[in-house]
């Protein structure tokens, strides 16, 4: 299970939006969940989309995401996953997704904007390209 508080899920969707046809992606930091218990995300790191077709693919450039999990740890936070968006297609990972993902038991979070944007999660398992699908909780500010 992850739970996104209601800034980090805003911030997803706008982002996606704000790509347009493109995929958007960042980094997910908060509180790691292990043994059964959930992740908790409070902070989103936007990165930029490096794939030579965006428009199908998102990529983030590797210095980049070394500078982006730094600052996270610096800022006292685990990295929780991953997040990028389907501009025109489903909420669940494509065979491409699931052949790049490289963090064993970390989110996969995926904007669809296909109609109302909908926002699913996947953890993936680290073996045999395998997505295990989470459930997604919102978390009012308090």
């Amino acid at each position: 299970m992850i739970e996104l508080s209601r800034a980090v899920y805003d911030d997803i969707v706008y982002h996606a939006y704000g790509g347009g046809e493109a995929e958007i992606c960042g980094v997910l930091a908060g509180t790691y969940g292990d043994d059964g218990e959930p992740s908790v995300v409070t902070d989103t790191y936007r990165a930029e989309n490096v794939a030579e077709t965006p428009q199908i693919r998102y990529l983030i450039d590797p210095e980049e995401q070394f500078e982006l999990i730094e600052t996270i740890e610096d800022d006292g936070l685990d990295v929780v996953g991953f997040y990028h968006s389907h501009p025109t297609g489903p909420t669940h990972p494509s065979e491409t997704d699931a052949a790049r993902a490289t963090w064993p038991d970390h989110s996969y979070v995926i904007c669809a904007l296909d109609g109302y944007p909908f926002v699913g999660s996947w953890r993936w398992r680290g073996d045999d390209d395998e997505f295990e699908q989470e459930t997604v909780s919102v978390r009012s500010e308090r």
